[in-house]
C-alpha cells in the first residue's frame, strides 16, 4: 500500500495502544503457567500475532477477542508430539525469547522467519544454548531445536541484545533448578530487562538481580493472574509526543504510567529537556543504547528543531527490520533536510521547514513508516509513502489514528 500525506495541522486526543514488549512478556509466562489467564490488549499487531501463532504451535490455547480487548491463554500442557512449526514471521521479539524457552520443553521445534529476521545475528545465543546441552541445528533461520537445555550458569555479553537475556531469564524456571546468568560487559537497554523481571514477578517468578548477575533458585514456577492489564505503549506514545512538537500540532496521549519500566518513557524527559528550546554548549547529544526505537522519530524532530543534535551508540539500529540508520537517513535527505550518517548514529542540522513534494519507500520497516507519515505532515508539500501497510507490524490502526487527529491522506 502507498500513502499520500497531505501537510496540515494534527490536534486531539489518543489512547495509548497496548505495549507490545509488555504483551510479548505475558503472553509467555501465562502460556507457561499452571493455570489460565487473560491478558487485557487493546491492540493485535503482527507482531503479537507472530508470538500468539507459535505458542500455540507449542500446545497453548490462546485467542483473541477483539470486542472485548482480551487474549485468553490456556497454558501449554503436557508434551506435545511431532514437530512444533514456529514461524516468527519478522517478530525478532518472539524469536528470540522462544528460543530459550522451546530449548527448555521437552520439544522438537522448526523455526523460520519472514523479511529481514532469517538475517539478523543469533549465534551467540544459539551457541550459548548447545553448551548448556541444547539440541539447535543451525546458527541463522530455518533451524530446529530438540529441547536439552540444562540448568546452571550462563555467560553473555550484556551489550549485544537485551533480548537474549530476557529469552534466557524466561526459560530458567523450566530447567529443573537453580541457574544464573552474568552478564560479561555493560548492560544496554537495561530497561527492557527490568521489564522483563517485572512481568516474571507478577507470574510468581522471582529472579535476584546483584549488578551484572541475575540468579533463580529453582523454587517457584510460573502462575499466572486471573486477569493481567498491559500497560500503554511509550514506543508508539513516542510517535505522538514527538508530533505534537511539530508545526502547530497540539497532540496528547492518555493512558501511559508516569512509573513505567519501559525504557523508550525517556522520550518525555528528553522533550521537555533538549527540545525545550536551542541545544546548549552547540549541540544536543542523544545517546541511543537504551532507547533505539526512539531513535527514527527523534530524528525527524531534530530535522525541523533549530541547532544541532548528535545521536550517538545506535549501531544496533542496523539490524533492526532496515538499517535505520541509513533508512533514517535516506528519509530525512530526501525530504529536504540536512542529515550525515555516522557509523554509529546520525548528524542532523536542523531547518525551520522541509519542503517534502517527494516519495518515500517505507523500506518495510514500521517505525520508517510512521516517522515518514508524521513529518510529512509538517512538510510544505504531500508526501507519498510507499510500504505503507507495514505499520501492522506493530500499529495496524496508526493511519485511522493519524485521520483521528486531523491528518489528510490518500491510499493510491
Amino acid at each position: 500500500m502507498d500513502i499520500r500525506i497531505y501537510p496540515g495541522r494534527l490536534s486531539g486526543t489518543l489512547s495509548a495502544i497496548s505495549s507490545k514488549s509488555d504483551v510479548h512478556r505475558a503472553l509467555i509466562c501465562a502460556a507457561l503457567s499452571h493455570n489460565p489467564c487473560s491478558i487485557r490488549c487493546n491492540v493485535y499487531s503482527r507482531d503479537i500475532e507472530a508470538t500468539v501463532r507459535c505458542l500455540n504451535a507449542a500446545g497453548a490455547g490462546i485467542r483473541y477477542s477483539e470486542e472485548e480487548a482480551l487474549l485468553r491463554v490456556i497454558p501449554i500442557s503436557g508434551t506435545k508430539e511431532g514437530t512444533a512449526g514456529i514461524f516468527c514471521g519478522e517478530s525478532g521479539s518472539t524469536l528470540r525469547f522462544l528460543l530459550p524457552v522451546m530449548s527448555a520443553l521437552k520439544l522438537r521445534c522448526d523455526f523460520s522467519g519472514a523479511g529481514k529476521l532469517p538475517e539478523r545475528p543469533i549465534s551467540l545465543l544459539t551457541s550459548l544454548l548447545r553448551e548448556h546441552g541444547a539440541v539447535v541445528t543451525g546458527d541463522q533461520l530455518p533451524l530446529t531445536t530438540e529441547g536439552g537445555l540444562r540448568n546452571g550458569s550462563f555467560l553473555l555479553p550484556g551489550n549485544i541484545s537485551s533480548q537474549y537475556i530476557t529469552g534466557l531469564l524466561l526459560a530458567f524456571p523450566l530447567l529443573g533448578g537453580p541457574s544464573e546468568l552474568q552478564l560479561t560487559t555493560e548492560l544496554q537497554s537495561a530497561a527492557y530487562v527490568d521489564m522483563t523481571l517485572d512481568t516474571m514477578q507478577r507470574f510468581g517468578v522471582r529472579i535476584r538481580r546483584e549488578g551484572n548477575r541475575f540468579f533463580y533458585d529453582g523454587s517457584t514456577g510460573y502462575h499466572a493472574p486471573e486477569l493481567y492489564e498491559a500497560e500503554g505503549d511509550w514506543s508508539n506514545a513516542a510517535f505522538w509526543l514527538c508530533g505534537d512538537r511539530m508545526g502547530e500540532n497540539q497532540i496528547r496521549v492518555s493512558g501511559l504510567r508516569s512509573d513505567s519500566l519501559q525504557g523508550d518513557r525517556a522520550v518525555k524527559e528528553i522533550l521537555s529537556g533538549l527540545f525545550s528550546g536551542p541545544p546548549r554548549d552547540g549541540e544536543r547529544v542523544i545517546d541511543a543504547s537504551g532507547i533505539p526505537d526512539l531513535v527514527p522519530i527523534l530524528s525527524a524532530l531534530a530535522a525541523i528543531s533549530p541547532g544541532v543534535t548528535r545521536f550517538i551508540r545506535a549501531e544496533r539500529l542496523r539490524l533492526k527490520e532496515s538499517d535505520r540508520l541509513a533508512a533514517v537517513s535516506g528519509l530525512l535527505s530526501a525530504l529536504g533536510a540536512d542529515v550525515a550518517e555516522l557509523p554509529d548514529g546520525l548528524l542532523i542540522h536542523g531547518k525551520e521547514r522541509l519542503p517534502g513534494g517527494v516519495s518515500v519507500d517505507g523500506c518495510n520497516d514500521h517505525r520508517i513508516v510512521m516517522t515518514a507519515a508524521l513529518l510529512a505532515s509538517a512538510c510544505d508539500a504531500p508526501v507519498v509513502i510507499t510500504g505503507a501497510e507495514t505499520v501492522s507490524k506493530s500499529y495496524p490502526a496508526f493511519f485511522a489514528d493519524l485521520n483521528q487527529l486531523g491528518g489528510k491522506t490518500d491510499v493510491i
